[in-house]
């Protein structure tokens, strides 16, 4: 819509550039951003009017302003991860995804919030704060909220966006971009797209290049895409996706981007419900929203079946494994010697690099780098490591039975409940909670399949709730297509944002102009 109000004159690309990045100002309080480059998405806003003065806009996506998570680098803007090690940084060069962006005329407005180095699942572990869900100021939460005691702090009660690019989530559910990238290794782009009522796509492993993108696991992780409908997530992904030289886990074939048609008959799909993912946490109400959906398809002439993937219950534990192993590995050139951080300690090269990286890192990326050490040991590395390569590959193969007994598209929840509120949240570690909020969506990225969270209703609190779809690899077209028809049928509200309406009346009353 906003790509048709652009060409057609009805808004200039600066002042839609001018109009998020005032949104960003009066949303300061979600800490959405680590980096709000606003003389740069102004230059960058302005050479698009240009373009479109001239009649030749670069694509659909010139003139859109785009947000990016913290942890893909950019030429002349802070990369940071969200850690002390990499305050300052700025990297020489542009992450593939970003270049590609740019390439097409979108218009960067900054980095977002995330986990340190994008470890864990609430967004509240970075050196820069907690981000916060734009819908704790909504007037659908509002209206549901009852205090638990009258002495309670009325600011107290916010949520956490899930994680760990709850900063993207959260920059796209409040309406200060169009689209913004995650990534997501275990669940890091739906989840928190669960949690703040968005899209968010992770394509298969190797359809969009890691080039970049600063790796926690390579064999796990994948940019992923944050919007506001399944349609623009489409579009992203076609300008991302394809071959990469610089990546060699990248596909070698050409991809072409292609529109979503309107699917209008079902009969012919077969949704498989995996039994195993009923996991222990599953909350009532996700359950029961999980089961109407199910009906939903079946109610529309769709086959609707129980399947079974058996080494579900021990993705977790091998996620575990594999991912501490990888990161220990990717941590090692944090070494205070090239670039970023550099402790003062000067009494031998090993005090130097073990006081860096004391500072650097925070407790939560310390913890992992010592677990996966303890994994690759000599003594561990056949009893763990191989172990839970094994396993994976088990995990791996009960999706390709799935699938290669017709089923065409996996349907199960995105995360066990809605938002928990941040107070409630920071009472269990890091470790406890990424692995009870990466259960559902974890073992996709194991088995390097596409999945989409689609936002599916509000609950009893007021808060967004999301399904997962996960579909065959390399089949994303088919994926949304029907992720496109199950949006459609449960017409997902949009927030309402009470807050930002108090901060700034003016910026917000366009939300339902062709601009926002």
């Amino acid at each position: 819509q906003v790509s048709a109000a652009l060409k057609e004159g009805r808004v200039a690309p600066t002042e839609l550039c001018q109009r998020c990045l005032s949104l960003i100002k009066s949303t300061k309080f979600l800490n959405a951003y680590i980096t709000v480059a606003e003389e740069t998405a102004l230059k960058q806003a302005e050479e698009s009017e240009k373009r479109y003065r001239r009649g030749q806009p670069l694509g659909v996506l010139d003139g859109i302003p785009i947000a990016v998570k913290d942890n893909f680098n950019t030429a002349g803007i802070e990369t940071t991860c969200a850690s002390n090690m990499l305050k300052g940084y700025i990297s020489p060069y542009n992450a593939t995804v970003v270049q590609k962006l740019l390439d097409q005329g979108a218009v960067l407005l900054g980095k977002t919030n995330l986990d340190e180095f994008a470890m864990g699942s609430g967004s509240t572990d970075g050196v820069f704060g907690p981000v916060r869900n734009p819908w704790s100021y909504s007037r659908q939460y509002k209206e549901k909220y009852v205090p638990k005691s009258h002495s309670e702090d009325k600011d107290s009660n916010w949520v956490i966006t899930g994680g760990s690019s709850g900063g993207s989530a959260a920059a796209v559910s409040s309406f200060t971009c169009f689209a913004a990238l995650g990534s997501d290794t275990g669940g890091s782009t739906r989840n928190p797209a669960a949690h703040c009522g968005v899209v968010g796509l992770k394509p298969t492993y190797g359809l969009i290049s890691r080039h970049g993108l600063i790796p926690l696991v390579n064999s796990m992780d994948v940019p992923g895409i944050l919007t506001r409908c399944v349609d623009d997530a489409a579009i992203v992904l076609g300008l991302l996706a394809g071959h990469d030289p610089k990546d060699s886990t990248t596909i070698q074939d050409n991809f072409k981007p292609f529109e979503l048609s309107n699917l209008t008959d079902v009969s012919k799909l077969s949704i498989g419900i995996p039994k195993e993912y009923h996991a222990p946490g599953l909350s009532s109400e996700i359950l029961a929203l999980w089961s109407k959906a199910a009906d939903l398809f079946k109610n529309a002439g769709a086959k609707v079946i129980e399947v079974s993937l058996p080494h579900t219950r021990y993705s977790i534990v091998c996620y575990h494994v594999l991912c501490t192993a990888e990161v220990a590995s990717n941590m090692a050139r944090f070494d205070g010697l090239e670039y970023g951080h550099r402790s003062d300690m000067n009494k031998s090269t090993e005090s130097m690099y073990a006081a860096t990286r004391r500072e650097g890192f925070n407790d939560v990326v310390r913890g992992r780098i010592l677990s996966g050490n303890y994994f690759m040991l000599n003594q561990n590395y056949e009893n763990y490591f191989i172990k839970a390569q094994k396993v994976r590959r088990l995990i791996a193969n009960d999706f390709v039975k799935v699938f290669g007994s017709g089923v065409d598209i996996l349907l199960t929840p995105t995360t066990l409940s809605d938002a928990v509120p941040y107070a409630e949240f920071i009472k269990e570690d890091n470790r406890t909670r990424s692995a009870q909020d990466d259960i559902l969506t974890q073992a996709a990225n194991m088995a390097g399949l596409p999945a989409i969270n689609v936002p599916t209703a509000l609950s009893e609190r007021g808060l967004p709730v999301g399904l997962q779809f996960i579909g065959r690899s390399f089949q994303e077209k088919q994926l949304l297509t029907v992720a496109k028809w199950f949006e459609k049928q449960v017409k997902f509200p949009t927030i309402q944002l009470e807050e930002v309406k108090r901060h700034d009346h003016g910026v917000f009353q366009h939300q339902k102009s062709a601009s926002f």
